[in-house]
């Protein structure tokens, strides 16, 4: 049985937060919503992710989930606000500051900071999804004087929630976060400002492969701001070893050093194959099947079903239009071990693939 019974109050009615109240939903919970914006605690009442606050409400667990440079006060003034047993937990980007914000409050015990690695670059509540966090890793990084009663409250949301419990402390959890989140965030971000202002017939070669770079530069500047700088510290560590890597690749790529420019190319290589895979787990051998698909309604329903038809496991998927030809290229990602299983499959449905 859960020791996660509810109610659950959410404070903060953003993507994260009004996910989280869909999932605690789903699990059957008591949620309890609310925020300063009045508009969104409507929203996210409309999508059934539960209903306002009232001050005869007693949360057991309130979960803070506002933006970066408002966690200190709202963790506190949660603490402040709580019965005794009540645990606080918020689920910003940065861990080390809130608990700090908290040292010293006669109630600190009981927060326990966390940290769900998902989300989209999009955000309010209509953006927000009950599946967000399945099989996907979640910081719990508690302070040194949590109470070991609010971790496994703490934990039992993750469970609930379908993501998996990453045990971290606050200083390692920002490390952590700033070699895999937040300074990629930097770099796609100035990639992507090399496009702004380019000349249309540049443009017009625009692939997968700027997309898939410049992604996550499509977030709200002002909230990664927050976020970035309150990990400062770390994420400037690891900005000065990519610019004394970034020496290294000018000097190379002016100077014409090939030898050089490969030994860098293979260091990122080498990262790629560093990254978790499935579940966390080893990175397993994948390989990309290329599919043309008639651009108008229903062929990726009927791609995707005929892909299931073969019983091969879908690890990825990507989409990439191209707006010369009336066709799109779907790249599905499978186990090297089962790519001619499902290409067989596929053109035996009449579909054109390549590796």
């Amino acid at each position: 049985m859960s020791v996660l019974t509810g109610p659950v109050e959410i404070v903060g009615t953003g993507l994260i937060g009004t996910s989280i109240a869909l999932a605690c939903r789903r699990a059957g919970l008591d949620v309890l919503l609310s925020d300063t914006a009045p508009e969104h605690v409507r929203t996210a009442s409309g999508l059934g992710a539960g209903r306002p606050r009232t001050p005869e409400d007693v949360p057991q667990l309130v979960v803070v989930a506002v933006p970066p440079d408002a966690l200190g006060t709202t963790i506190r003034a949660a603490l402040d606000a709580a019965a005794p047993d009540t645990v606080v937990t918020d689920v910003g980007s940065v861990k080390a500051a809130p608990l700090d914000a908290v040292a010293g409050h006669p109630a600190a015990s009981r927060y326990v900071g966390s940290h769900p690695m998902a989300g989209t670059e999009h955000s309010g509540p209509l953006s927000a999804n009950p599946f967000l966090f399945d099989g996907r890793p979640w910081a719990i990084a508690a302070g040194p004087g949590a109470a070991p009663a609010a971790i496994r409250v703490v934990q039992a949301l993750v469970e609930l929630c379908g993501a998996l419990p990453v045990r971290l402390t606050p200083a390692e959890h920002d490390k952590a976060v700033a070699r895999t989140s937040h300074v990629p965030h930097l770099l796609a971000s100035l990639v992507a400002g090399t496009l702004a202002g380019a000349a249309p017939e540049h443009l017009a070669l625009s692939g997968t492969g700027v997309r898939d770079v410049t992604r996550v530069a499509g977030g709200d500047p002002q909230l990664y701001s927050q976020i970035i700088g309150g990990n400062a510290s770390a994420v400037a560590a690891l900005l000065a070893e990519v610019r004394d890597r970034l020496d290294l690749l000018l000097e190379a790529v002016g100077s014409g050093d090939r030898a050089g420019l490969e030994s860098l190319l293979s260091h990122g290589l080498a990262g790629t194959r560093a990254i978790p895979g499935k579940h966390g787990g080893p990175p397993q051998p994948m390989v990309e099947l290329h599919v043309a698909v008639p651009d108008h309604p229903g062929e990726l329903a009927r791609l995707f079903a005929d892909a299931g038809d073969s019983g091969v496991n879908i690890e990825d998927v990507r989409i990439d239009h191209d707006p010369g030809r009336p066709v799109g290229l779907v790249e599905l990602d499978v186990a090297a071990e089962r790519a001619e299983e499902l290409r067989a499959a596929l053109e035996s449905k009449g579909w054109v693939t390549h590796r």
